[in-house]
């Protein structure tokens, strides 16, 4: 996960490093604005290739050359990427989760936010974990993804998962869904993270539908791929670029 508005305090890379030295009491809880709590367990920040689910492991599959993996985390997908001998950048703007990344012998792990990067450009970039959300609104998806296009080669690919969030809004017996009217996208939400009693500051984030995402980015010039659907409305799809 790649928070853009972190408080001062890393919570999210206090909670890695702690984890990764053993010293595991508790896990990441989330609060999102649908009225919502759920638990992050840490462990599975550092699943192995066999507990990820199948999305991420045909994403893995799909990835080629130089690869730059967004929202990094802890490191699991670059360091399965890194092993089977593809050049990997793990990006995250959590310092805690960077020096995890380092130590757990990703090669090139960076410190930064994905819209001030410029350090190269890849063959893959990797938006996993509803890695998408970085764009924290549906208007702000059309610069979102001309500024990742930036940094693809000719031939390029974006692999991103993420989910359809209709259904967690009540649904009327005509079929329609109940969405309050000063939401503008039903898919943005806001989280609060909390980590051994400290909570993060508000950050937006965003939940996209296929169809939303198709529209975008075609309209910003992708090639658009639906790869896979999930058993949870969510899926995974493919942007890529002519050569």
């Amino acid at each position: 996960m790649q928070n853009n508005n972190l408080s001062d305090t890393d919570i999210f890379g206090q909670a890695l490093t702690d984890y990764f030295q053993g010293n595991y009491e508790q896990d990441i809880i989330t609060h999102i604005s649908l009225d919502e709590t759920d638990v992050l367990p840490l462990p599975y920040l550092f699943r192995n290739y066999d507990q990820m689910p199948v999305l991420e492991q045909i994403a893995l599959g799909l990835s080629k050359g130089k690869v730059l993996d967004v929202g990094c985390g802890a490191g699991s997908h670059s360091l399965f990427l890194q092993n089977k001998g593809l050049e990997v950048t793990a990006l995250d703007i959590s310092p805690g989760a960077i020096d995890i990344c380092r130590q757990r012998g990703i090669h090139n792990a960076v410190v930064s936010d994905i819209r001030n990067f410029t350090d190269s450009t890849f063959d893959t970039i990797l938006l996993l974990m509803h890695g998408i959300g970085m764009a924290e609104t549906l208007y702000n998806l059309e610069p979102f993804l001309l500024k990742l296009r930036s940094l693809l080669n000719p031939g390029g690919q974006i692999l991103l998962d993420s989910s359809d969030i209709i259904y967690m809004f009540d649904q009327d017996k005509d079929g329609g869904y109940w969405i309050p009217g000063n939401v503008p996208y039903y898919g943005e939400v806001q989280f609060t993270t909390e980590y051994d009693g400290i909570k993060s500051k508000p950050f937006q984030w965003l939940y996209l539908d296929y169809r939303n995402l198709k529209i975008v980015a075609e309209r910003t010039n992708f090639i658009v791929e639906l790869v896979r659907e999930g058993g949870h409305n969510d899926y995974l799809a493919r942007l890529s670029i002519d050569l």
